[in-house]
């Protein structure tokens, strides 16, 4: 199949045609959760009929590794070891964490705030609807787009397209991003239409990749959707997109647009489109074949971190 690269000025015009500034007021912040209404809560509610629980996050582990150099610390404040000074009753452990949610590893939800764009060297930087880029500070964190305006969780009827496996594969090498024409083609052969208001998961196998050849180096590269697919989101009008990378295609095809990539650029930037960056969908696409069906309940709820930028998450898709 003949799959079409866009050219880099097609990208940047993208960023006032696909743009939704405006589209639920100017002052908005949320973007596509908007789109997360009362009745797909209570259509996804309806999905839930075998009582399954799957979860598509990573395990968070402490160890660098070529694809995360600065990983989570844990912290043991209190331990088991040695003998408590009680006698009776009860003592506790304790611990602390540091995370940095960010980066390639560890699974997380980007709010609003996390992308700061610009289409044109006259124009000033901003986040979603025009909101000024200095509003998020270093000191107090994102006073606007912050990871706190999907603190009510996100629920709403989830999909599973799994494009390895219609492309035949356990998983899609970095120089094989996802198109437009595979998500047609993993429709069609799910039996499945992807609706607006969905949280849309796209299986690359790349989970599965890390498990058995190792973390890759940055060299090698990531598999993600191509920059192709920013029009067919933005017509299936989704909520959120979660993929099992960290959602833009590495190395850029794309240099004049900054390290961020087009997804989360035109994506984050102009659609207002909520990313989650590095799941699991490795159980939860054997549930679903295992089913036969692959639309569920997904739950999204990240921790309600003042002005924070994203948050680590734990999406739940229950079947």
């Amino acid at each position: 199949m003949q799959r079409t690269i866009p050219a880099q000025h097609e990208v940047l015009g993208w960023y006032a045609s696909l743009s939704n500034w405006g589209r639920w007021g100017p002052d908005d912040e949320r973007g596509t959760l908007n789109l997360v209404t009362p009745e797909k809560q209570s259509q996804a509610a309806r999905l839930v009929r075998d009582g399954i629980s799957v979860s598509c996050a990573r395990t968070i582990t402490y160890e660098p590794s070529s694809d995360g150099l600065f990983p989570a610390r844990h912290f043991m404040l209190r331990s088991g070891e040695g003998e408590p000074a009680e006698t009776l009753g009860r003592v506790s452990t304790l611990d602390a964490f540091l995370l940095q949610p960010h980066g390639a590893i560890m699974t997380h939800l980007d709010a609003p705030a996390h992308t700061i764009v610009r289409t044109d060297p006259s124009r000033p930087w901003t986040m979603y609807n025009g909101k000024p880029r200095e509003l998020v500070k270093t000191v107090d964190g994102a006073t606007a787009g912050s990871i706190e305006l999907a603190g009510g969780g996100i629920v709403s009827r989830g999909v599973l397209l799994d494009v390895a496996a219609v492309r035949g594969k356990d998983w899609l090498e970095a120089t094989e991003p996802v198109f437009p024409e595979d998500l047609d083609a993993a429709e069609a052969a799910q039996s499945v239409h992807v609706e607006a208001g969905d949280i849309l998961f796209v299986r690359t196998g790349w989970a599965l990749r890390r498990q058995r050849l190792g973390p890759p180096r940055p060299e090698d590269g990531t598999c993600a959707l191509q920059a192709a697919c920013l029009p067919w989101l933005r017509e299936r009008d989704i909520a959120v997109l979660g993929t099992d990378t960290s959602n833009d295609v590495s190395p850029t095809e794309y240099p004049g647009l900054g390290r961020s990539g087009a997804i989360h650029g035109v994506g984050m930037g102009a659609i207002g489109l909520w990313i989650l960056d590095n799941a699991d969908f490795e159980e939860l696409a054997l549930t679903c074949n295992r089913l036969a069906r692959c639309e569920f309940q997904a739950v999204i709820a990240p921790l309600k971190l003042k002005n924070g930028t994203g948050s680590p998450v734990n999406p739940l898709a229950i079947l």
